[in-house]
């Protein structure tokens, strides 16, 4: 069995068997689609892509919990696939906004200098800011071979 179906197993099955507390009870599930990120490298030396144009989804089952999922064109200018689970314990509503905060965990392929463009794995801290149509996830990408960035991702609810 691939890596990738493997982790699309697990993530099916831990949708499947959340615990519900009481906030997650009255939520009622969302779909975010994204059309990739902007990225900012901290390096500007190595002149990575900045506009990773894609298409990503993200279901958020419970207010703590979501899977995502995407393909989008990643800053070493090759196609990259991601797939992962987001943990979003930290919760704040400033001026009728979600404001989460947690880790993205992904697998995730396409970079010639992380395993010569094959599948790993990436934690990657996130913050989520969802008004009732519109967001954005904040991500810090923190790669030691490349230098640190971070992202902003816009989303749309659709569902």
């Amino acid at each position: 069995m691939s890596k990738s179906r493997y982790f699309l197993g697990v993530l099916a099955l831990l949708a499947g068997t959340l615990p519900a507390s009481a906030s997650a009870q009255e939520f009622k599930r969302e779909l975010w689609l994204n059309p990739g990120l902007l990225s900012y490298h901290f390096d500007r030396s190595k002149h990575y892509r900045d506009f990773n144009y894609g298409a990503g989804a993200e279901l958020i089952l419970a207010p703590d919990h979501a899977l995502i999922a995407g393909i989008y064109e990643n800053s070493e200018d090759k196609t990259s696939r991601y797939l992962g689970y987001q943990w979003r314990p930290l919760h704040w509503q400033p001026s009728g906004l979600r404001v989460s905060a947690g880790v993205a965990v992904s697998l995730i392929d396409g970079y010639p200098s992380e395993n010569n463009r094959g599948w790993f794995v990436a934690p990657l801290p996130t913050v989520s800011i969802e008004g009732e149509k519109f967001g954005a996830n904040f991500v810090l990408i923190p790669n030691v071979h490349n230098g640190a960035a971070v992202a902003v991702q816009l989303k749309m609810k659709v569902w």
